[in-house]
């Protein structure tokens, strides 16, 4: 899979920071934290991004009304990139008409695409957002597709143009963690985008453990938003997927299913000092 990363490890020998950018759309970014902001109030927004370290936020466009009274961008720092979504579509043509007036408001390219037709567990139509990924990738949008992880389907975004792939994790909201894992492992190995873990994720080890499998990013909302303390919630989920990409990167140790292997040669070192005490 090709993804790049922004935590910049050093080597060993000490020297040069690698570059190790997240790279969506032919844009870098440094972060792999992409923070949902649907259910912060208003006023903890520039704390919460700047906790997090993001760099890419998501915003529902009903909360971008140009001139409202409460217009989430005149509470986000000026250096983020917006990553709209289409919360709310049912069909491909309503994400597509989400889509285009997200640009009419000046919410940039960027697009993440949700369409949900079901209203009890939040699952996205796969089918349906591919169609959507086929309008407007021709239009020029960087398309993120929200997902549930099928690999004849992320193939088929691919293909329809899509610049990244999220699955979930689990459903919207819920907070259980890893629940997708081997689908989401097995888009790691097959699809050759970032894949961005999506909705689900509770803790900031659950979001540790995907990025040592070797997913691009975690986007986080509900996990954030309903922790005690927001701020350092979101510090600590920084701090995790860091963790994780380093882990990915340097390469996790083996695994033994079958037996135990001693990580000193204690054995050996008893039965020598023995033989010098018989002396």
């Amino acid at each position: 899979m090709s993804v790049q990363s922004t935590q910049n490890p050093t080597s060993v020998a000490g020297a040069v920071p690698e570059n190790d950018d997240l790279i969506i759309g032919g844009r870098h970014f440094r972060s792999r934290f992409i923070l949902g902001s649907g259910k912060f109030s208003l006023d903890l927004m520039q704390t919460v991004v700047r906790c997090a370290k993001a760099e890419i936020v998501t915003l529902a466009l009903r909360r971008a009304n140009a001139g409202g009274m409460a217009n989430i961008l005149d509470y986000l720092p000026s250096d983020v990139t917006l990553l709209p979504n289409t919360s709310g579509a049912r069909t491909a043509e309503e994400a597509i008409r989400i889509a285009r007036l997200s640009r009419e408001l000046h919410c940039g390219d960027f697009i993440k695409l949700e369409v949900i037709p079901d209203t009890k567990y939040l699952l996205p139509d796969n089918s349906e957002t591919t169609r959507a990924i086929e309008v407007l990738a021709r239009e020029g949008f960087i398309c993120l597709p929200y997902m549930y992880p099928d690999l004849v389907a992320a193939r088929a975004m691919c293909d329809a143009g899509a610049a990244a792939i999220m699955p979930l994790a689990a459903p919207i909201g819920s907070n259980r963690g890893l629940s997708t894992r081997d689908f989401i492992r097995i888009l790691v190995d097959e699809i050759d985008l970032p894949i961005i873990v999506d909705a689900g994720i509770g803790r900031p080890s659950q979001a540790c453990e995907a990025m040592e499998m070797g997913v691009a990013a975690i986007m986080a909302n509900t996990a954030v938003a309903t922790a005690g303390d927001v701020a350092r919630m979101s510090q600590a989920f920084a701090a995790a997927i860091g963790a994780g990409r380093l882990a990915f990167r340097a390469g996790l140790g083996r695994r033994l299913d079958d037996r135990a292997e001693a990580s000193s040669p204690l054995t050996g070192f008893l039965r020598d000092a023995g033989a010098g005490d018989e002396k």
